[in-house]
């Protein structure tokens, strides 16, 4: 999984879209921090969108 938010912002974006019905299965099917990916992508101004399945820019 990438490091750089901005790239691990374009990978999750395109694995929820294509892959997944939700970010807690994204994070159970990689083995992945889910709290750890919300925090960092966070910190670079996007949050969760349950309704749209994306990451998507705060407001």
């Amino acid at each position: 999984m990438p490091e750089d938010p901005v790239m691990l912002l374009s990978y999750l974006n395109l694995k929820l879209r294509d892959f997944y019905k939700n970010l807690e299965n994204l994070c159970e099917d990689l083995e992945a921090d889910q709290a750890g990916i919300v925090k960092k992508l966070e910190a670079a101004g996007y949050h969760y969108d349950g309704a749209s399945n994306q990451f998507v820019p705060d407001s």
